[in-house]
């Protein structure tokens, strides 16, 4: 199930409009297999609007996105769903049900291709990583604010995509799940994949990130390491 060959996700002059306003302007970056990338910025910098063009939930209005080589928009979303797994910044559960069948949802792409044993073995996996296997039959609608998040992390785990993009995956969290979460991402980059986050704890984004990208205003102020950015311009 696993994708294994390397995904190089890029942006050029990419940009993005939204109720009559410039959300994203000439946006121009390239997201490798095995680095763990930042997005910072203040409010209303444009973060979660790239993420959400990253991941195929907007749609840009401007520039390319490609991934490959492809126009990403040519892609079909089948496929997508099997390259990329997206956690938004905020997401509240349509109904309740058992934490592990939320889980589950991230195997939506793959469909009957994998057993029930097999799923339940790759969501026991993704609930342990984020320490909530003891959340799997509390229903979601009964989970705290930091216990949700866990679970829907373990759902953008679960499918193991070779894309992982994630806004404010810490948010709710307390500062031990925060860490441990930063370590798995870490992990993943360092598996191969193109790992993706929102994050406001310039902190966490300096020990764990390879690349730091500073939006302001919907442009790209400055990229590269977390020395390079954080040093260099006053956030």
């Amino acid at each position: 199930m696993n994708e294994q060959n390397p995904q190089v996700l890029r942006c050029h002059n990419l940009g993005l409009g939204r109720h009559h306003r410039q959300v994203l302007d000439g946006i121009d970056c390239t997201f490798s297999p095995g680095e763990l990338t930042a997005v910072i910025g203040p409010n209303g910098a444009g973060k979660s609007s790239l993420l959400g063009c990253l991941a195929g939930v907007l749609e840009s209005t401007a520039g390319e996105l490609s991934l490959n080589e492809r126009a990403f928009s040519s892609i079909p979303r089948a496929e997508r769903a099997k390259l990329c797994a997206f956690l938004p910044q905020q997401e509240s559960p349509a109904w309740s049900m058992p934490a592990e069948e939320l889980v589950a949802l991230g195997l939506l792409p793959w469909g009957r291709s994998i057993s029930r044993a097999q799923r339940q073995v790759r969501v026991t996996a993704a609930l342990q990583q984020v320490d909530a296997l003891d959340l799997a039959l509390r229903p979601v609608t009964q989970l705290s604010g930091g216990e949700l998040r866990r679970v829907q992390l373990a759902r953008l785990l679960v499918g193991d995509v070779p894309i992982l993009i994630a806004d404010e995956p810490g948010a709710a969290l307390d500062i031990r799940h925060q860490l441990q979460l930063m370590g798995t991402f870490r992990q993943q980059a360092d598996a191969g994949k193109t790992v993706i986050l929102a994050i406001h704890d310039l902190g966490l984004a300096a020990r764990f990130c390879d690349r730091i990208l500073l939006l302001e205003r919907g442009q790209l102020r400055a990229q590269g390491t977390p020395e390079e950015v954080l040093t260099a311009v006053q956030v």
